[in-house]
């Protein structure tokens, strides 16, 4: 699949929006991906969660890990397509972390799984948890990468759309954005 078929996917989806919304990270960006109208989808999410793991299928994956919500539905598919266990962490107080009695063995190999990388914060935070049971990461994969590559994490990172979508802080905004209503998309009912 090339990255043209896959944004065709996003778009086909009505994931791809036009605007002014705030993102988790605070920033004012005039672009938004819904990833929920894809990940809503299953034959859509199947798709991209096979291409995903082909990217990664020759690196004796044996535990792929997502952080909660959008996360949680890639490191299943893509644990399923990979024959793998796929486990996931959840915000506490704050902070990214394994509950549920999920264990991480020494001997695993694990692929960390994201939807939607714009600081790469969230994954960050996953890496750390990871680090706690001493496996080895054997990559990073997402959806789409919207820091157009700015994004490091030390270990391979094979996102299946990079993006370079512009984005501000609150005292940068140009003056063409703040004349258009702002959004604050994800898990508002908006």
């Amino acid at each position: 699949m090339t990255e043209k078929d896959i944004l065709q996917i996003f778009k086909d989806s009505g994931a791809l929006l036009d605007g002014h919304f705030v993102l988790t990270s605070g920033l004012h960006s005039p672009h938004y991906i819904e990833k929920f109208r894809v990940l809503e989808q299953p034959k859509y999410t199947e798709l991209l969660c096979k291409e995903l793991a082909d990217r990664f299928r020759n690196d004796g994956i044996t535990l792929v890990v997502g952080p909660m919500t959008g996360g949680i539905i890639l490191a299943y598919e893509i644990g399923k397509q990979l024959g793998t266990k796929a486990i996931f962490t959840e915000r506490i107080e704050g902070k990214m972390k394994f509950r549920r009695g999920f264990r991480i063995s020494v001997d695993d190999k694990v692929l960390i799984v994201e939807d939607i990388n714009s600081t790469g914060g969230s994954i960050k935070e996953v890496i750390e948890q990871v680090k706690k049971y001493g496996a080895e990461i054997a990559g990073i994969g997402c959806l789409v990468d919207r820091s157009n590559g700015k994004s490091e994490f030390g270990y391979p990172f094979k996102p299946l759309v990079t993006m370079n979508v512009e984005a501000y802080s609150e005292n940068e905004m140009p003056e063409w954005l703040l004349k258009i209503p702002v959004t604050k998309p994800g898990s508002t009912n908006k």
